[in-house]
């Protein structure tokens, strides 16, 4: 079942400041899910369960995940709302996190089973502007289809 995007306000809620690693990487997870403007129970259902699982967020308060979709989702809405989102998500993580945020980002397309257009789209510019490089980029999208797949 697809459920439209969170409806985006006006205003950035970080207010152009840098967010932590843990929001740059569900940021990332929502900009994919976003994508083409809907998000299915399979996309929300993976975010949960990468925050609660994967140990890069251990030490983040669970809590928060409704709050960190949110002001990701009021990010979006913005004219350059795209633009600002990739640029936080490049300042905020760590070089040794860029590879963990676009293998997230292809879990989340993978989890519906389907990847549309403007999921693939918002993938490439995530590779480019992570500076993934392009082999390995073809392995994570790999390993996140076969995590993925269903007979």
């Amino acid at each position: 079942m697809r459920q439209p995007v969170p409806a985006a306000g006006t205003k950035s809620t970080n207010g152009g400041s840098m967010i932590d690693h843990h929001a740059a990487l569900i940021q990332t997870m929502f900009l994919v899910a976003a994508a083409d403007e809907e998000m299915t129970d399979a996309e929300i259902d993976i975010i949960g369960e990468i925050v609660n699982y994967l140990p890069v967020f251990r030490d983040y308060d669970k809590a928060r995940l409704g709050t960190t979709l949110a002001e990701s989702a009021e990010l979006l809405g913005l004219a350059d709302g795209l633009e600002r989102g990739l640029k936080s998500i490049k300042e905020a993580l760590p070089q040794k996190l860029r590879e963990t945020a676009y293998a997230l980002a292809c879990d989340v397309v993978a989890a519906d089973g389907e990847a549309t257009q403007e999921e693939l789209r918002i993938l490439e510019l995530l590779r480019h502007r992570l500076s993934i490089d392009r082999l390995v980029a073809a392995a994570i999208e790999r390993g996140a289809r076969a995590r993925f797949m269903t007979v």
